[in-house]
C-alpha cells in the first residue's frame, strides 16, 4: 500500500505525504523545539549524500528521553518547522501524533507497513547515535530501516566508537557508498561527511525567548 497516510480520524488533506513506489525518503525525527538552520543543513546534506528524493521532518508529540519542561506546544513546533523547511523536498509532518506512536521503532514499523515499496532511511545525529542503546527496542529498529549518521560538533568520533556503532560494525558502509544505503538490506549504517553546524535549539530558546506553553484540551 502506498499513497497518502490517513489513519482513522484524520480527514484533512495531506498531499505533501504522498509517496510512490521506489522513492528514497529520509526520516528526521525530533522535537523541533524550535526548528532551525541546522535541521535544514543536515536535510540537504542527506539528500545530496544519499540520493534522497525527500526528507520528512517527524515533529514528535513528545520525546520519551526529553523532559516536558521547556517544551513548546506541538502546534508551535509544527509552525516553526514549516517556516524553516525552505525546500520543496522537505515535508513537515505530525504523523506520529496521528499514528499515536510514542517510540521511533513503532513509528517506523507503521511507515514500512503502509509503504512497503518506499526506501526509507533514518537520519540521526552523531550525538544521538551515542545514546541509541537507550532507545526502546533499538536493535529491532536497526533491523527495520537503514540508518545514516550526520556529523555533530564534538560527537562524530565518539559516535564511530560508540557501543551501537561497534555492534553494527559489519553492517557499516563506507562513506563513499552512501548512495547505496537506501536500498541496502538491513541492518545497514553509514556515517556521512559534510558541513557541521554548532547551532542548537537550546541556544535559540535562550536567545529568542522561544515559547514554552503547553497545549490543553
Amino acid at each position: 500500500m502506498t499513497g497518502e497516510i490517513t489513519p482513522p480520524g484524520a480527514g484533512d488533506d495531506r498531499r505533501d505525504e504522498m509517496l510512490t513506489p521506489g522513492l528514497r525518503v529520509g526520516l528526521l525525527g525530533g522535537s523541533f523545539n524550535p526548528a532551525h538552520e541546522a535541521h535544514l543543513l543536515v536535510s540537504r546534506m542527506a539528500i545530496r549524500a544519499l540520493g534522497l528524493d525527500r526528507v520528512w521532518w517527524l515533529v514528535s508529540p513528545g520525546n520519551p528521553l526529553k523532559p516536558e519542561k521547556g517544551m513548546a506546544s506541538l502546534t508551535e513546533r509544527l509552525a516553526s518547522a514549516h517556516a524553516m523547511a525552505r525546500d520543496p523536498r522537505i515535508c513537515v509532518t505530525d504523523i506520529e501524533r496521528r499514528l499515536e506512536t510514542r517510540y521511533t521503532v513503532d513509528t517506523i514499523a507503521s511507515l514500512v507497513t503502509l509503504h512497503p515499496d518506499v526506501h526509507f532511511v533514518w537520519l540521526m545525529g552523531a550525538d544521538n547515535m551515542i545514546q541509541l542503546p537507550r532507545w526502546y527496542r533499538w536493535k529491532e529498529l536497526t533491523r527495520m530501516i537503514p540508518i545514516a549518521i550526520y556529523p555533530r560538533p564534538g560527537y562524530t568520533l565518539k559516535a564511530r566508537l560508540s557501543p551501537a556503532a561497534q555492534a553494527l560494525r559489519d553492517a557499516t558502509l563506507d562513506t563513499g557508498d552512501a548512495r547505496r544505503l537506501a536500498t541496502a538490506g538491513t541492518p545497514a549504517l553509514c556515517f556521512l561527511e559534510g558541513p557541521v553546524s554548532s547551532l542548537s535549539a537550546t541556544q535559540i530558546r535562550e536567545s529568542e525567548g522561544w515559547p514554552t506553553g503547553r497545549e490543553t484540551g
